[in-house]
């Protein structure tokens, strides 16, 4: 299926993903991190990494204490001084600047650790870590500081319009924050307004991203390039790999536009009975039609025991996006699994998945290559468990816990010495 491509996790080349990082100045040993994290209104991968993060951390003997906000907590308003209200906060929250200097000051931790500050934390959180010299490593898990939606995405297909720009204004145009012009503005300026203010020039130390295609894009947004790492999520505990018996395919993800399920019917329709889709999101009653006509079968959402089961006896998992992912947590279970994945080649997804050795990859959008890629990881059994062997193998060498600790400790490093130069 196609020629095989050079990707990134294939080799130990440095900054590749799960590649060891670049070598340090060395930093005393981290024993305090205030981890900080604003919790989406649907949980997802961020959460989980975030959650993954502290056990490990914890599990090595280092102290991690959290301050999390909830995006729940945010109240849409009746009025419109109230809805300006919210604006401002999420510009710049005086409450969360006040509540993470408290936290710093008490618990005085080496390095802050930052996930997701948007919206109810805001970016004024980083402004007590620069007065108090606190070193700030920031996760970076979509676009977000150089696409005010996050996603590069909009109607439809993948966009990279805002990246770059100094003031983001085609996302105001077109409505690209939940279809709101005046949501759009809002996060257009946060991120204009922190960047003009150097909060993150002055108070980020350590950046790291899933692939390199994400620190590639980010470093085309304006983030310095110096200061990237790639450091991949992890799965830790092991879930243990499958056995020799596959059948069929299976998709594992949120049933959406973006995330390519329009081509997944179609190649499923290609393939009756062949395809087993696991997930809940808006597209559900499309999937539902499709499994009523016999196309496919569909589980709906599953809890991750049934769900790696089926993992474990799958010939493939597919990947069908058509947008930018950044390190998708299921791709990991795959591999975990020994599953070859069949991948759109498009954003993260060639840096994970190499062409011929760990899976396929094809053109995004494209239905029969989609459903040739299935018939031929279904067709030749043999060849399709090679690859997942080498997935497994991958996985055990450069996905678990283990490395990921040591680069986050690489990271932290990093970030303590940068503070220290720059005081």
């Amino acid at each position: 299926m196609g020629s095989v491509s050079p990707a990134p996790l294939a080799g130990p080349a440095p900054g590749s993903v799960g590649a060891p990082g670049p070598a340090t100045t060395p930093a005393p040993p981290v024993i305090r991190v205030l981890q900080l994290h604003t919790r989406y209104r649907q949980a997802g991968g961020e959460d989980q990494v975030v959650a993954a993060e502290r056990a490990l951390l914890e599990a090595a003997g280092i102290e991690v204490r959290q301050v999390l906000f909830d995006n729940a907590d945010l109240q849409e308003s009746r009025s419109a001084l109230g809805d300006l209200g919210l604006a401002v906060s999420a510009v710049w929250s005086r409450a969360a600047a006040r509540r993470v200097g408290e936290e710093l000051a008490s618990f005085r931790p080496q390095v802050m650790h930052v996930h997701n500050t948007f919206a109810a934390a805001s970016p004024s959180v980083y402004s007590p870590a620069i007065r108090l010299g606190v070193p700030v490593v920031q996760s970076l898990h979509n676009y977000r500081m150089a696409c005010p939606v996050a996603t590069a995405y909009r109607d439809g297909h993948a966009c990279t319009d805002c990246v770059g720009m100094p003031i983001p204004l085609p996302a105001v145009v077109h409505g690209c924050v939940r279809g709101s012009r005046a949501q759009s503005a809002v996060s257009v300026a946060t991120l204009t307004t922190h960047r003009a203010l150097g909060t993150y020039r002055r108070g980020i130390d350590r950046y790291l991203v899933g692939t390199p295609f994400q620190r590639d894009l980010l470093v085309r947004g304006g983030l310095p390039a110096a200061r990237m790492q790639v450091v991949p999520n992890f799965l830790e505990p092991d879930p243990g790999a499958g056995g020799d018996v596959r059948d069929g395919v299976l998709y594992v993800g949120r049933l959406a536009e973006e995330k390519g399920i329009a081509t997944l019917l179609d190649a499923a329709a290609r393939l009756p009975g062949r395809f087993t889709i696991i997930g809940d999101g808006p597209m559900a009653p499309q999937v539902s039609a499709a499994a009523a006509a016999g196309h496919l079968a569909y589980l709906g959402p599953l809890w991750a025991g049934p769900m790696r089961e089926r993992l474990r006896s799958a010939a493939a998992l597919v990947m069908s996006s058509i947008w930018f992912e950044g390190f998708p947590m299921i791709m990991l279970e795959a591999f975990a699994a020994g599953t070859p994945i069949i991948a759109s080649r498009i954003g993260t997804l060639p840096d994970i998945v190499e062409d011929g050795v760990t899976g396929l990859l094809v053109p995004p959008g494209d239905a029969a290559a989609l459903a040739g890629g299935a018939e031929w990881a279904l067709g030749h059994p043999d060849e399709a468990r090679t690859m997942g062997r080498r997935a497994r193998t991958l996985f055990e060498e450069r996905l678990r816990g283990p490395v990921h600790l040591a680069q986050l400790v690489d990271a932290y490093g990093a970030a303590i010495a940068r503070r220290a130069r720059v005081g």
